[in-house]
């Protein structure tokens, strides 16, 4: 065990049930496609990564697929909306016994091994790290302690939740770091700039 976890929030990657923005300009097979991919890239840049980590799925627990058994632990996502997930997770790990967790999703190509190493360096000299998305959510948050507040009462899936979450942190008196904003992959113009590598 390190004292460091790092949590990758996924769906299940059934037709239909994934990138549903994605889908509804593309259809649901090119989205489940777009997905597999974004799950693939997650996995290469997090797999060698020197903490802990820990997959939590949306829907049931996957034991034979792409997530190595041996080099991650394997969870079930928790009922509710996505702060109550989060919120679920955070708690797990430091009820593990976690120093510093970092949790990420699955939707964002941009992000690579080193933006996630920053993440985790920041919790070694701040209480919090968040990593902004462009269109206003965040592709990573990082805490070295649970703080229930930051999970409730967000606009889940609108521009405000990075702001919102931010000024939750001032609100704790959480010192803080902030990563370089990175785009998700939600709709179809976000494909526009990526060349894929699997």
């Amino acid at each position: 065990m390190t004292d460091g976890l790092l949590i990758i929030l996924v769906r299940n990657p059934v037709l239909g049930q994934v990138k549903t923005r994605l889908a509804a300009t593309l259809g649901d097979q090119k989205a489940l496609e777009i997905y597999r991919k974004l799950l693939a890239h997650t996995t290469r840049i997090t797999e060698n990564l020197a903490v802990d980590k820990a997959v939590f799925y949306s829907d049931y627990v996957e034991n034979e697929d792409q997530w190595d058994n041996d080099t991650y632990l394997k969870q079930p996502q928790s009922e509710g909306d996505l702060g109550a997930r989060i919120g679920s997770a955070f708690q797990w790990g430091f009820g593990q016994g976690y120093r510093y967790i970092c949790i990420i999703g699955s939707d964002c190509y941009e992000l690579t091994t080193s933006i996630i190493e920053e993440g985790f360096e920041a919790l070694t000299r701040y209480q919090a790290v968040l990593g902004p998305s462009r269109d206003g959510g965040y592709y990573l948050l990082g805490l070295d302690e649970f703080h229930p507040e930051l999970f409730r009462d967000k606009s889940w899936g609108s521009h405000k939740v990075a702001s919102e979450t931010v000024s939750d942190f001032n609100s704790l008196d959480l010192s803080y770091s902030l990563l370089r904003p990175l785009n998700d992959i939600d709709v179809e113009a976000d494909l526009d700039d990526i060349e894929w590598q699997v």
